[in-house]
């Protein structure tokens, strides 16, 4: 059996490889993302005060510590057994739809735009953020802007950009201001025409020269889980958990993260550091669901914000219901920055962002506790287990990443099948393959730091194996 690894994969927040394998007719087999450094997170925590734990989680990475932050938060709320105060909640709402709008352009505009408007085939060496500056400064001028507004609010609230000290167990350290409040609504109009100008493109784009890849990168049934509402629009912070089938049916409704044990379970492979989370009652792997931004689109009703709910309704048109192509989470991310960009404007009114009741105190009374948000990548939890001083004993975080583990996987052997076969007619590796695989794993944004930590360069090595070991093939890419 043949064999092409890519390694590292680029462009994503993290470190990982690919490897293709491929049968004695040259056609592929099977394929596997490995996460190939351990994270040890979980232990290295235990012994601190669960009161450290948002300072601790927010490090484990630069692109979301806000999810963190609020997770860790929400689960020393109920070690606390507090409610917390309505405003407290609102601002964290608030610094939350700031952290989507950030990520979600990251994503979009810096990670995988390069590929759709520079080409999947294009010079790599210029298909990045810095080559679509040189060839369209407009859309990257505007996309940098856009991640600055989620950035900035982020930093009202909480003083800093990355690891802000500000969500704590009883709610937020402080308010928003008044000036804070002015910036927020002075920069939002340009935000909207960014949003609205990228989904045009998309759009116009999903038509035409990215028709194709709705069919090939990761299109296949699997079951969708996220947070809605009591009322079943889509939530981001609260609510209760609920999963959907590709017909969208309910499958499970009105669960409770405190009972995530008994419908999700966590199987390990011994080909990757990220954990395969998988849904209980159909067992593993059968059990595959998604999270993120397309599920969180799928499991819900309707967004409740006017102009989000018209592009859900587009989105839900294209895809005849509940959309399964991977490919669509790039849309799900764009109708996701409108609806938060919506929630924001729409949170400006509200006095209470500007009021000092913040923070509800209370001792140790709970010594086990789950707190559930939704990161912009998808649903993340964090379990703790405390001793009567409040002291971590022991902590089990599942990362949304982690539960898209096994649809990344399939992703990507969908997309091999695609464009591999008989490889043993000849062993160049295009270039453009090579970037359509990678691009099946960038549909997720994976945030490999969760359960990764990497430094240095990244560069992008493939070989191609025959099954004597023999290297027949290679190439270097950055």
């Amino acid at each position: 059996m043949k064999t092409i690894v890519i390694d590292p994969v680029t462009r994503i927040e993290g470190h990982a490889k690919i490897s293709i394998f491929l049968d004695d007719a040259g056609e592929v087999a099977d394929a596997r993302f490995h996460v190939v450094e351990y994270r040890g997170v979980e232990k290295f925590c235990e012994g601190h005060p669960f009161t450290e734990m948002a300072g601790i989680t927010a490090r484990i990475c630069g692109i979301c510590p806000v999810s963190h932050l609020l997770a860790a938060a929400k689960t020393g709320d109920k070690i606390l057994a507090v409610q917390i105060p309505p405003a407290a909640e609102k601002l964290r709402r608030l610094m939350n739809l700031a952290q989507i709008i950030q990520s979600h352009s990251l994503s979009f505009f810096h990670l995988s735009s390069p590929d759709f408007l520079l080409g999947w085939d294009s010079d790599p060496a210029k298909r990045n953020i810095f080559g679509l500056i040189d060839a369209n400064p407009d859309i990257a001028r505007a996309g940098i802007r856009l991640r600055q507004f989620g950035q900035t609010v982020i930093e009202l609230l909480g003083a800093r950009k990355i690891h802000a000290a500000w969500t704590v167990p009883g709610g937020v350290r402080s308010p928003l201001s008044a000036e804070g409040r002015l910036w927020i609504l002075d920069r939002l109009p340009e935000s909207f025409t960014t949003i609205r100008m990228a989904l045009d493109l998309f759009k116009t784009m999903l038509d035409g020269s990215l028709k194709d890849e709705i069919h090939v990168f990761g299109a296949f049934p699997s079951l969708f889980m996220g947070l809605v509402s009591a009322d079943r629009e889509w939530e981001h912070y609260g609510g209760h958990l609920r999963f959907t089938d590709s017909q969208g049916n309910i499958v499970a409704d009105g669960l409770s993260e405190d009972d995530y044990a008994t419908f999700l379970g966590e199987a390990v492979e011994p080909w990757s550091y990220l954990k395969f989370p998988y849904y209980q009652p159909l067992g593993y792997p059968d059990g595959i669901y998604r999270v993120g931004p397309l599920a969180r689109l799928n499991v819900c009703d309707r967004i409740g914000m006017p102009a989000a709910d018209r592009e859900l309704q587009n989105l839900r048109d294209r895809s005849q219901g509940t959309s399964t192509s991977s490919f669509l989470y790039h849309y799900a991310r764009l109708i996701e920055i409108l609806a938060c960009l919506e929630h924001i404007q729409a949170l400006m009114d509200d006095p209470d962002l500007l009021s000092n009741r913040v923070r509800a105190h209370g001792g140790v009374n709970q010594l086990n506790a789950i707190g559930v948000s939704e990161a912009p990548r998808g649903t993340l939890f964090h379990h703790y287990q405390v001793d009567e001083n409040g002291l971590i004993q022991r902590v089990n975080l599942i990362i949304a990443t982690g539960q898209n583990n096994l649809a990344m996987n399939k992703t990507i052997a969908q997309i091999a099948q695609a464009y591999i076969h008989n490889a043993n007619g000849g062993h160049e590796i295009s270039e453009g393959f090579l970037n359509r695989v990678e691009a099946g794993i960038r549909c997720f944004d994976p945030c490999l730091s969760c359960s990764t930590h990497a430094v240095g360069q990244m560069p992008l090595y493939v070989r191609l194996v025959n099954a004597g070991g023999d290297v027949v093939s290679e190439r270097f890419a950055h």
